[in-house]
């Protein structure tokens, strides 16, 4: 033990030196056969990252990290927050366990308490306990004489009520006072940042005929939005949806309040109705956005402040739930191949890289869709379980969802695992699509654009 320490000490002396770049990288362990945590530093060091954040203090992860320049971000999980908060010894044996181990051999800078707290009303009682956890880990820090570690938690963009035009943007009322100010009293006096998950691609998507996709991808040199009450003057999206978090901070007291992006990001695929979402318009986005942080333009807001930011993320990760884009976020795929090309220091010309594939689905998709399983998945006798059990489920919700399997009926044949779960699968995300079901099923299920109809058994389809 005492050898490594000697060696990564070593290894941190000799590779301390600052590198051009004010962007890392969120590293994210959600999917299958993933590159262990040496190879997948090793790529991040290739992309010229100056940080990682991870979303743990995976011990594996924060070996392959030591000696390494990477400034590094770990946290403390949502379901910890509650005892940390009661107890300053419960946060005293957190970071004696899992961040002191690491402390002089790790370049750990930042330790988020939680991810996205304040955006999981499921769990809102654990709003209130945000604050005390951070405090009690702030003193826990102090009193094992851990330095340069500062100490934050993630928002998401929903935190606020309004972010339209920019210089309205306020903090939702349930949250402001009670929450967040504190929270931001906090930051200040600790020297913190506010850390901001902010995501161009869902604004745009969710109003494109209102929002330009070149506005929303940094290819527009000319102002495209000027903010009426204050005549500030936009070029990009990401800018103005920043300012709405620095017009909510300066509406509390805290106008100056630093702020860094923890993720951000544009998704290479994802479902045929989820327009945008693909490989030339994620590295445009990608790449415009390491020019523009690099040449510490800041926003209109605040003018030439430099913004510290990572990318969302290291990997596509097959094992997250939700719509498609949820699982293609990634700079490379899971076998450590680059999705695309990106120069995270802004050098590096568009006529440098090599051609992308062009983007098809820009505009809606106006066909129907049908959500079928997936037969190289639920075909294997190890998933029978699986099967079973997601099958029950779509078949218990709503009413009559899965009647026309019942024999006798229409598509009770042929009785195979594919043929029922796929029936079963469509006739529930059909009826509950518009609600925020996805056709998922834990990797069981995917969209097809191809009717699965067959004789007398006809399966529901909505227009997209």
């Amino acid at each position: 033990m005492a050898v490594a320490l000697l060696f990564c000490l070593v290894l941190l002396g000799l590779t301390s030196g600052s590198l051009s770049t004010h962007i890392g990288i969120n590293y994210g362990q959600l999917g299958d056969n993933l590159p262990p945590p040496s190879r997948s530093i090793e790529l991040i060091k290739s992309l010229k990252a100056s940080s990682v954040k991870i979303y743990d203090a995976n011990p594996a992860v924060l070996e392959a990290l030591c000696g390494t320049s990477l400034k590094v971000s770990i946290m403390v999980p949502n379901q910890a927050i509650v005892n940390i908060s009661a107890s300053e010894r419960a946060a005293h044996a957190w970071v004696r366990t899992n961040l002191l181990p690491f402390y002089r051999r790790v370049r750990i800078r930042t330790l988020l308490v939680g991810n996205e707290v304040l955006s999981d009303h499921a769990n809102r009682p654990t709003w209130f306990h945000l604050v005390p956890a951070m405090l009690n880990i702030k003193r826990a820090l102090a009193s094992l004489r851990v330095r340069n570690v500062k100490v934050g938690t993630t928002f998401a963009m929903d935190t606020l009520e309004s972010s339209f035009p920019p210089s309205r943007g306020t903090f939702r009322r349930d949250i402001a006072v009670p929450v967040v100010l504190p929270l931001l009293k906090f930051l200040s006096m600790t020297g913190s940042s506010f850390f901001l998950d902010v995501y161009p691609y869902f604004v745009w998507s969710a109003s494109p005929n209102l929002i330009p996709l070149d506005y929303a991808l940094f290819r527009t040199a000319k102002p495209t939005y000027t903010d009426p009450v204050n005549g500030l003057r936009y070029t990009n999206l990401l800018d103005q949806m920043l300012d709405s978090v620095v017009a909510a901070m300066a509406k509390l007291g805290f106008k100056n309040m630093p702020i860094t992006i923890a993720e951000t990001g544009w998704p290479n695929a994802g479902d045929l109705d989820q327009m945008g979402a693909n490989i030339e318009n994620a590295a445009v986005y990608n790449r415009n956005l390491a020019r523009h942080l690099a040449a510490r333009v800041g926003t209109p807001a605040r003018p030439g402040m430099p913004i510290r930011t990572f990318l969302f993320a290291l990997y596509n990760e097959d094992r997250k739930d939700g719509p498609g884009t949820e699982r293609h976020w990634g700079l490379f795929y899971a076998n450590g191949s680059a999705v695309y090309e990106v120069d995270l220091t802004g050098k590096r010309s568009d006529l440098a890289y090599r051609p992308l594939p062009k983007a098809t689905n820009n505009r809606p998709y106006r066909g129907k869709i049908w959500c079928v399983a997936d037969p190289a998945v639920v075909g294997r006798g190890a998933n029978a379980r699986r099967v079973t059990d997601a099958v029950r489920f779509a078949c218990s919700q709503g009413n009559q969802t899965c009647e026309e399997m019942r024999p006798g009926k229409g598509c009770s044949l042929p009785r195979t695992p594919v043929n029922h779960a796929s029936y079963a699968f469509n006739a529930y995300w059909q009826q509950f699509r518009k609600s925020g079901a996805t056709c998922y099923f834990g990797g069981l299920a995917v969209q097809t654009a191809t009717d699965p109809s067959y004789g007398s058994c006809t399966y529901p389809a909505l227009s997209s």
